[in-house]
């Protein structure tokens, strides 16, 4: 299966010398990470506030309790690996095929997987600071603490994630669209395009290949050059790095 579709993909690669690989959710279910809009991620499960509530800006200020709650039960799934991928993108990157990935993705598998120039949108579960005094602390910390994490100064630790209500970092935004723009191929890989900005940002590519490699089809509408309706690991799995 797929493989007229793997071997277009190889000759785009092939033709290819500033890959940027967009991605999101679906580049990490296959190492058992749930996602949060296919028929059992997160949004579809049954909790005694809906995921969109629970992950926003005033319910963390307002419930911190309830948003530890289900953010350490769903979100932080630390013992996650990186999966084929993660590390085929480490490869093309290490090749100097591959400049760029610029991912909607929280959980650091990408850098996990060897990956050193990664764009987090929304931010990352392995840092986390005091609200008062600014202090870092890593995803164990966060993870194994009782109820709210608390700093050594009596303050509230909050994750470094993009919750709903707050705004996207501007030097990661800038560093991300630089590489979009900059592109000769633009790869998309498990994401549904639905969560913006993040999802306008493909649009500042304008380069020779575009290429989509999702499960499920897109909500955004793309001219894609070739598109994959497959698991991402299993296709980029089967690409030759050369």
């Amino acid at each position: 299966m797929y493989e007229k579709e793997t071997e277009q993909l190889q000759e785009i690669i092939d033709d290819s010398s500033r890959i940027v690989f967009f991605g999101g959710a679906g580049v990490s279910t296959e190492s058992g990470i749930p996602d949060f809009r296919s028929a059992d991620g997160i949004y579809h499960q049954k909790y005694r506030y809906s995921p969109e509530q629970v992950v926003s800006h005033s319910f963390f200020m307002q419930y911190p309790d309830a948003f530890y709650e289900f953010y350490k039960d769903k979100m932080m799934v630390l013992d996650a690996k990186p999966n084929p991928a993660h590390l085929k993108l480490a490869e093309l990157e290490k090749a100097g095929k591959l400049s760029a990935i610029v991912t909607q993705n929280i959980d650091g598998l990408h850098q996990a997987a060897g990956s050193r120039n990664v764009y987090e949108l929304h931010g990352s579960i392995h840092r986390n600071y005091c609200m008062r005094c600014g202090k870092f602390y890593d995803a164990e910390y966060v993870k194994n603490s009782e109820g709210v994490p608390k700093c050594s100064c009596g303050g509230t630790i909050k994750p470094d994630v993009v919750l709903y209500e707050e705004g996207l970092d501007q030097k990661t935004i800038q560093g991300a669209v630089r590489a979009i723009s900059r592109a000769d191929t633009l790869i998309i890989g498990g994401t549904s395009l639905v969560v913006y900005p993040a999802a306008g940002f493909i649009d500042y590519f304008s380069g020779k290949h575009l290429v989509v490699i999702n499960k499920s089809e897109t909500a955004k509408t793309v001219r894609a050059e070739l598109t994959i309706a497959a698991p991402i690991g299993e296709i980029l799995e089967r690409i030759e790095v050369r």
